[in-house]
């Protein structure tokens, strides 16, 4: 979305393209989950009136959307990509496989996974946490608009402390706005690490891939 107040910024999709093929010339296998906040979100307000499984699946439906742009930007930075939906739509990408995505990703390709989980009542973290979890990555990066998790909201809260390292309990504990609850718990339970960084800093997602210390760790705990 950029700074638009809705729909897709050509601009910054491809700034992510870029960095997504510096990340895969260094070797590393690149799994997405895109969200679809920039057009339509189930618990936005536009949906307050709506049954709330037809506005999630409208939501799904965007993230679909936001995919095939994200597609678009990577197979002209000269990535081989495939989109794998949870919703059936096989005139625009696959269904999603497992065993066919982890086979997607050793043959080097990029692989989007769109629609969710495909099920209502789950959001997009939710998605991210499940796929890492089934193809085995080896962290999840939640790409964001803040530099890490903070005890508030830095936006509204000026003295609010980022945190470099935190155990997943100890954002459940303290309540932080990481991740819902359910992507934050699937995580813990299946010892999956977690890197919270900013997207919109140049380099950000090569230094995360380099191990540096960028935006915050959550991991499972001692």
């Amino acid at each position: 979305m950029g700074d638009q107040d809705f729909g897709i910024d050509l601009d910054v999709i491809n700034r992510v393209a870029r960095e997504v093929r510096e990340v895969l010339d260094c070797g590393v296998q690149v799994a997405l989950v895109i969200g679809g906040g920039n057009i339509f979100r189930g618990v936005s307000p536009a949906a307050k009136d709506m049954d709330r499984v037809t506005a999630d699946h409208m939501g799904m439906l965007a993230t679909v959307m936001n995919a095939l742009s994200m597609q678009d930007a990577l197979e002209r930075h000269g990535m081989k990509v495939r989109v794998m939906s949870s919703l059936q739509i096989h005139q625009v990408c696959e269904d999603y496989v497992r065993r066919r995505a982890i086979r997607h990703l050793e043959k080097g390709r990029v692989v989007i996974f769109a629609a969710g989980t495909g099920n209502p009542f789950f959001t997009t973290d939710s998605a991210a946490s499940l796929r890492g979890i089934e193809v085995g990555c080896d962290v999840v990066m939640k790409a964001t608009k803040v530099d890490g998790v903070y005890s508030a909201d830095p936006v509204k809260d000026k003295s609010a402390v980022r945190y470099d390292r935190l155990t997943y309990d100890e954002v459940l504990d303290k309540r932080l706005a990481v991740m819902d609850q359910t992507a934050i718990v699937l995580c813990r339970d299946y010892h999956m690490p977690l890197r919270v960084f900013n997207m919109n800093k140049p380099g950000a997602l090569l230094r995360v891939v380099y191990g540096e210390d960028e935006g915050t760790l959550v991991v499972p705990g001692e």
